[in-house]
């Protein structure tokens, strides 16, 4: 999904510096609540005409490979009936919670 928008955008997400727009923490949640959670979330950011949203998700227990949700949002959106709406998924940068949530980059409402 990365090669959806250009080198500068992604370069800019990348290093932190792009601007989000809104945030939702599902750390802590089970998978279904999770699960309702985001789409809610990204119909509502669609509807807003957000661009860049930042999902966190924890990072989850190392020792098997991260957490379920870390590991299951990204399948969740490409997936999901709003995936049409997502130009890309990027992991976050450190300062907005590294491997432990991601930025999905919206596409412009015409």
């Amino acid at each position: 999904m990365p090669g959806a928008v250009d080198g500068q955008t992604l370069d800019r997400l990348r290093r932190g510096g792009a601007a989000v727009e809104a945030r939702i923490d599902l750390h802590g949640l089970d998978q279904n609540a999770a699960f309702a959670a985001l789409m809610e979330f990204i119909e509502k950011s669609v509807r807003s005409g957000r661009r860049t949203v930042l999902v966190i998700t924890g990072k989850g227990a190392a020792s098997r490979g991260g957490g379920v949700l870390r590991r299951s949002v990204p399948q969740w959106l490409k997936a999901s009936p709003l995936a049409a709406h997502i130009l890309t998924i990027v992991p976050a940068h450190i300062t907005h919670g590294g491997e432990g949530a991601i930025y999905v980059v919206l596409r412009r409402r015409r």
